[in-house]
Order: structure tokens, then sequence, then C-alpha cells
């Protein structure tokens, strides 16, 4: 599924709309002429900061008469954080009509290796840039290596290819948010009983060739090697970020593993977990720690199905790219402090 975002520029008539005065008095204010009043001169401001508009970056935008098109690679189906990022890249309309940018979401399936590569092999010729939700894998890898050998700029999102040549990778750093929710998940447990074992820990993963989910159970399986032994690991159950097979995933274990003590979550479709749980009767008796905070984990947060989230920001993510891939284009240098996105732990006492 493709979604087309207006690429008109935004000029100093959208500012006067936007400010409700005319078109001379918005030019006055931006090019700094008397005869405009201090609080219309205010009004101006504010639409010129809301817009985003920038007017000597869109002038010389402008002058060139340089447009872009950048593609922006999520996966499809239902999974909440993405339709968040996707929902982020839309509400930034404004921005990218500024510069010139036209930006296309499309939405495939990333699990899978060739039909992700496929996708990629058909952007040359349509765009000048891509930000992609990345499968580590060797034809996805091939695949960036060829679109950047071809002139385009790829910047990965959410999830790495390290090894590929992309320039430029947004998202967390996903081996500490596994330890996160490892320290999290053992320190909520506690230490055992006197005279008892620790007790099993489930792992349910969205797919073991996504990068993002594997340094999570990297960084997980760390912790809980290193602090808290007593707890035993099973081995991941892959569910593709989809609640169907997570509940049936959740419901094998639960009926396998009779010292089941809690449920780690590196990815979506946590629903189908909690689903598992109560109907188990087994809901807030075993722990559970997810990531991201969607209207499914805050409702499962309220309800003590899960203990915590480790999460990230699915707004800051979308500018950050957005940025990232106008700097890439246009030669600007890239600010890290300012794309640096940060690893956010998320309790039912915190919840924004």
């Amino acid at each position: 599924m493709n979604n087309q975002i207006n690429d008109a520029p935004l000029t100093l008539r959208d500012v006067a709309a936007a400010a409700g005065v005319s078109l001379a008095t918005a030019d006055r204010v931006i090019n700094g002429r008397p005869g405009v009043s201090a609080k219309t001169a205010l009004k101006v401001h504010e639409a010129v900061q809301r817009l985003g508009f920038r007017p000597l970056a869109a002038a010389a935008e402008l002058a060139r008469s340089r447009s872009w098109r950048f593609a922006v690679v999520l996966p499809s189906g239902g999974n909440r954080f993405m339709m968040d990022i996707a929902d982020n890249v839309r509400a930034q309309a404004d921005w990218f009509r500024a510069r010139r940018i036209a930006v296309e979401i499309i939405e495939t399936d990333v699990f899978d290796a060739d039909i992700l590569a496929t996708e990629l092999t058909g952007l040359p010729g349509r765009f000048d840039a891509v930000a992609l939700v990345a499968l580590d894998h060797p034809r996805i890898r091939a695949a960036i290596n060829d679109l950047v050998e071809g002139g385009m700029s790829v910047v990965t999102l959410v999830s790495d290819a390290p090894s590929s040549r992309r320039q430029h990778y947004v998202g967390i750093d996903n081996i500490a948010a596994g330890r996160t929710a490892g320290s999290l998940l053992g320190r909520f447990l506690g230490p055992p009983r006197k005279g008892e074992a620790g007790g099993s820990v489930g792992i349910v993963t969205g797919s073991g060739s996504l990068r993002d989910h594997a340094e999570r159970r990297f960084g997980f399986g760390q912790v809980l090697a290193e602090e808290f032994p007593h707890l035993t690991r099973l081995p991941p159950v892959e569910g593709r970020d989809d609640p169907d097979r997570n509940r049936d995933l959740v419901r094998r274990m639960l009926a396998g593993t009779p010292d089941l003590v809690a449920i780690y979550n590196t990815g979506e479709g946590s629903v189908g977990l909690g689903e598992a749980l109560a109907e188990a009767g087994l809901a807030r008796k075993i722990l559970c720690v997810g990531h991201e905070l969607t209207p499914a984990t805050r409702r499962m947060l309220l309800d003590g199905t899960f203990a915590a989230l480790v999460a990230q920001d699915p707004g800051h993510e979308a500018r950050s790219m957005a940025r990232v891939l106008h700097a890439l284009v246009t030669g600007q240098e890239i600010v890290a402090a300012q794309e640096h996105i940060r690893v956010q732990v998320i309790l039912r006492d915190n919840l924004p």
C-alpha cells in the first residue's frame, strides 16, 4: 500500500493565511520592515514556527528549482507502533512541502527478504532517498548497497542493517533496550524463595532476522545471565508481531512450562499474549515486560497484564528520519545530538 504526501511548496501566502493577516503584512514581518504592530508580528512569527517555514532555506530551494522524492518503507499489517510512525510522517506534510519534498509511504512485508528486496529494487528512478525498516539479511544488505551505489541516500529506521552501506540509522540502542527489559523483569520478580527454583522466562519475538529484535534478545539474555542466573530462559518463539500467532505461541508455552514466571515480548502483537494469559486465568500472575506504548499496551499496563514497557518515541523517529534524509540529499551536516533517540521506561505510574 502506497501513501503519497502532498509535495506543493509552502509559501509566504500559507504563512499569511495561518496567521490571519494579509500577504503584505506577512512579508513586512518576515523581512523585518516597520509598520506592523507587535501583536500582529507575534501572530506571523507563531505561524512561521508552527508551519516550520524557513524563508531563506525555502527561497534557496525554490531558486534552484530542486525538488526531492523520499520513500518510507514500513511493515504492512496492523503493527500499531509502525502505524504511529506513518501518522507522524504524514503530520509533517507542511515541513516536507516547505522543502519541496514529496514523500510516499510504502507498506510491505518486511519479514520476507524476497518481498522486501523486490520492493527496494523498484525504487531507483522513482526516488532520491529511502528510509526503511530493514531486515538484516544478505539479500536486503545487497539491495541497500545497490541503491547507494546508484546514488540514492538510504537510512534504516527502527531496525538496522549495520553491515550494509546505509548512511544512517534512526532508532534506539536496542541492546540497551533489551538489557533494560531484562533488568526490570529480574528486579520485579525478585530473588526466589528459600528452597525454590527461580522459574522459567518465555521470550516472544517478532523475527529472528530483524536486527532490533535480535539485539533486544541479546541484551535481555546478557542481563539475565549476569544478574539473575536463577531464571531459566526458554528458546525464543517467533510470532512476526501478529496477535493471533502470539496468542497460539503463548498458549503452547503455558501448557508446556509449568514453572513459567514471566514473559518478555520483544515486539508487537501483545494483545494475543494478553488474551492467552487471560484465558488461562494467569493475567497479572505471570509477570510481563514488552515494548512500545500503543493503545493496546496502555490498557495492558493499566490492568496489570504488563508490569513495564521499554519504549521509543515514534514522533521523534519520524522527524529525525525526515531531517536526516534531507541533510543527506542536500549535503548538510547531521546533528548527532538532535537525532539521538532515547530508550524510555514506562510504568503504569508514569503513563503520559
